[in-house]
């Protein structure tokens, strides 16, 4: 076993800053290229340790002062550790030295490092080009470094590229000069002090947006040439997010200048480059005005947690890849709360709550994680970028702050980051800040959330007549395991005059008084809590038969999530179920109605024949209830979430409920979108395209596909790719799936199409059949941070056999940069398994008896 000494650099040799030049040919897709680094050696050494990979070095010297420049004796190369050292003759004694090092690489095309992007613009015409992507550990493809994020310096970088070619890095341009007519020498200003993860670079055919001026930092859009038209909301939710972000932390931004840059091939969603973020087209090119708000809020929060990272990560970063979590879950934190004020008719801490269900899917499980965890390899640390790391972490977070209250909360995170700006930190550095700040036990409590795996159901007594509440704790578990774990939980209570009470739950069971009787205490008031609620029955009928006035939307939400979780787990029937959400006709509530229908899409695969006709009608008569008032035909002055509301009811009706009327409507609609977009609200246009696609035949799929590939915005490029993995014939989906490894459908997208594949109810196998065959072509062509994703939906093929047929393939497969997501993504194909058996025939039982 290797452990971490294996891969980290040597502590006595720092960095301090450093001078690259590049010079890439996008015609050969080769780089050449020279660092100098200037270094401080803090003990006599004769050899220099740091990254490189996949570069080809060609020289090297060190150099003390003009009198002094020697040239290492021997260059040992480990490929497996991604180290590099250079053994030199004599002792070097401490002080200050210039390392330079001339070396070459391949611009490659796994969207990682210093690699080429190939794409055709409106006209036809192909172009390259190169760009970046660092993190976690992918410097060191582009130059020689110390690539580790405590060995923090400033950056000075210089390229040469063609003269007709756009160029963008970290910093502002200081200077321009011609070689030739052909090329140009672009110098940039030095950086700030930062890691290698964040240093960014692009060459290409783009173009920039006028800067407008947030604040005295002035900020542009970096689009492909001749999508402009698509960046004001861009520039708008980011001056917003700036602006937010520098009052939240108290803290001007960090930079000299924000650019934020449209890549056609990513691998990402986003990268917080300082002041150079990178973006998918789709997450920062839009056109409002034919987008659907959950595409919008989506934009938003990207931009929003980007631009969050400005300071929280950027300016003060972690110590070692084990803080990854941090990072991003602050990001993710940071980016819900500025979007929620960024346009408050979205409701954003609501809608969380979809993220954090997602958090809870895989918390359940037995081969979850600790949300921080060692780390030694780079594998390890790309197997941080998980629903762990984002969504957990998030939700802690947020579970925090509403104990502590939102202004001592940011007051802590102003402490931290002013005490350690410019520098690295631990994650207690960040408890200890907040501690300092508010006198709670903020280390101790969040020490318990984020090293320990999974989390916890909290039980109240079934006691109405006494003044004290008691709460019990165990670790929820989908197999009903027992599990001793214990967690300090901050606990919000509100009892029936209305009030809400606090307690830190710290044991298995502990009594809080509460002053009055607690027949109907809603526990998790408010809903942000990372634990489920199981209520003794008495009590959950109380609650219940008064949620649609007593319980917020997100209390109700909650409440469907956890009895949801309870079916999965075998504590109830997926025929009580059923019964249960039945009584939410009458809900209102985009994010409510949002899980009610994945729920019932979920219920849908359980049957086929006559109870799914039974099952759809009822599904039907359901959706109506809410439907009849809202409506096919938006009206002047509706709010965000009620024209998204229409859209998700639309979807349930048409897609899950089969509903005639709703299919052959939404026909009509998509013939008039095709001839013109702009007549049709996006949401009703995202529904109803969806709805013609689950239903399509060879010819509807031939327009899909052309609109596709003709799309005049990212969002609706997206939409149509997305219904191509809809169609219901064998033949089409064999179509999507060889589009996907013969170029048709870029890189960035393909793997993605393919998960999306998996998850079609009646030809998910085949999706499987074509990830099995082509497997090593795919772990070759795809990047390989999205293979773990592209085989998560397997969980859907949820038959004993193919369970096993999947469990045996990847006994002889590995996954390195997703193992324990594949684990997980396996043991949730078993436990989907054991749920059919155990439901399947019952709910078919239930619904030919009418429930």
């Amino acid at each position: 076993m290797i452990d971490i000494k294996s891969y980290r650099l040597p502590d006595w040799v720092k960095p301090t800053h450093y001078k690259i030049f590049l010079e890439p040919n996008l015609t050969s897709s080769t780089f050449e290229g020279t660092v100098e680094i200037d270094i401080t050696i803090l003990k006599e050494t004769n050899e220099i340790v740091l990254n490189v990979c996949e570069l080809d070095i060609k020289n090297c010297s060190i150099i003390k002062n003009p009198k002094f420049t020697e040239v290492p004796l021997d260059i040992i190369l480990d490929d497996k550790t991604e180290r590099i050292k250079f053994k030199f003759k004599s002792d070097l004694s401490p002080g200050r030295y210039t390392l330079k090092i001339n070396f070459s690489g391949k611009l490659n095309d796994q969207l990682r490092g210093f690699y080429r992007s190939n794409f055709i613009d409106a006209q036809g015409v192909s172009h390259t080009i190169a760009t970046t992507q660092f993190e976690s550990t992918d410097a060191r493809r582009a130059f020689p470094c110390w690539d580790e994020p405590s060995f923090k310096a400033t950056f000075n970088i210089s390229l040469i590229v063609p003269m007709d070619q756009f160029v963008v890095s970290n910093a502002p341009i200081k200077k321009e000069t011609n070689i030739g007519t052909d090329r140009r020498h672009v110098q940039f200003e030095d950086t700030m002090k930062m890691s290698t993860y964040l240093v960014a670079f692009i060459i290409g055919p783009f173009e920039a947006t006028e800067p407008i001026d947030v604040s005295g930092t002035p900020l542009r859009i970096i689009h492909p040439r001749g999508k402009g038209n698509l960046t004001e909301y861009a520039l708008e939710a980011g001056s917003f997010a700036l602006n937010f972000f520098s009052e939240y932390y108290g803290i001007k931004y960090p930079g000299q200048k924000l650019d934020m840059v449209a890549i056609p091939d990513f691998a990402f969603g986003a990268m917080e480059n300082l002041g150079c973020i990178t973006y998918r087209e789709v997450l920062l090119l839009v056109d409002k005005h034919q987008s659907t708000e959950s595409e919008l809020l989506r934009i938003a929060d990207v931009i929003a947690h980007e631009i969050a990272h400005m300071w929280f990560g950027d300016l003060v970063t972690m110590e070692w890849w084990n803080g990854i979590w941090l990072n991003e879950a602050f990001a993710t934190f940071m980016a819900t709360l500025c979007s929620d004020s960024f346009n408050p008719d979205w409701h954003r801490w609501d809608q969380f709550s979809l993220e954090r269900s997602m958090a809870f899917d895989v918390d359940s499980l037995d081969n979850s994680r600790p949300i921080e965890y060692p780390v030694i390899s780079p594998s390890d640390a790309d197997g941080m970028f998980d629903l762990l790391t984002y969504e957990k972490g998030g939700s802690v977070l947020r579970m925090l702050e509403q104990f502590l209250g939102p202004n001592n909360f940011r007051d802590g995170i102003r402490h931290y980051l002013k005490k350690h700006s410019y520098g690295n930190t631990e994650t207690k550095d960040l408890w200890d800040s907040i501690e300092e700040v508010t006198g709670e036990p903020v280390r101790k409590i969040m020490d318990s959330w984020i090293f320990q795996k999974g989390y916890p159901i909290v039980s109240p007594d079934d006691v109405e007549d006494t003044e004290v509440l008691y709460l019990a704790q165990e670790k929820f578990t989908f197999d009903q395991s027992k599990d001793e774990t214990t967690w300090i939980i901050p606990v919000v209570v509100r009892t029936q005059t209305g009030t809400e009470h606090k307690f830190l739950l710290d044991s298995q069971k502990a009594g809080f008084k509460t002053g009055e009787k607690n027949a109907r205490a809603v526990i998790n008031a408010g809903g942000h809590g990372f634990y489920r609620v199981r209520y003794p029955q008495q009590s959950l009928l109380g609650i219940t038969d008064s949620m649609f006035n007593n319980l917020s939307s997100i209390e109700r939400y909650g409440l469907i999530d956890d009895s949801w979780a309870s079916v999965m787990s075998g504590r109830m029937s997926a025929a009580d179920f059923f019964s249960f959400i039945s009584e939410f006709g009458i809900e209102t509530d985009m994010d409510v109605w949002t899980l009610v229908g994945g729920c019932l899409a979920r219920l849908d695969r359980l049957i086929d024949g006559d109870p799914s006709e039974i099952f759809h009608e009822k599904i039907g008569k359901l959706v109506h209830k809410c439907f009849t008032q809202i409506g096919w035909i938006p009206s002047d002055g509706e709010s965000s979430r009620e024209k998204e509301l229409r859209g998700i009811l639309i979807r349930i009706l048409g897609n899950t409920a089969k509903d005639h009327g709703t299919i052959m409507r939404s026909k009509k609609i998509h013939k008039i979108l095709l001839d013109d977009p702009s007549v049709v609200e996006p949401n009703i246009a995202a529904a109803t395209t969806s709805i013609v696609a689950s239903v399509g035949n060879e010819l509807d799929y031939e327009t899909f596909y052309s609109c596709y590939k003709n799309a005049k915005t990212p969002q609706e490029e997206r939409r149509y790719l997305g219904a191509l993995t809809l169609f219901p014939g064998a033949s089409e989906m064999a179509k999507t799936l060889n589009k996907t490894i013969n170029g048709e459908i870029r890189t960035q997208d393909s793997p993605y199409i393919v998960a999306s594949c998996l998850a079609n109810k009646k030809n998910g196998w085949m999706a499987w059949e074509h990830i099995s065959s082509n497997w090593e072509s795919l772990i070759e062509m795809y990047p390989a941070n999205s293979i773990v994703r592209m085989v998560g939906p397997v969980t859907y093929l949820d038959t004993k056999e193919k369970c096993e047929e999947v469990e045996q393939f990847f006994k002889e497969q590995t996954v390195p940069q997703g193992e324990l997501t594949l684990k997980q993504t396996l043991e949730k194909l078993k436990i989907n398994v054991a749920f059919r058996k155990r439901e399947s025939s019952k709910f078919r039982s239930a619904l030919l008896n009418n429930l």
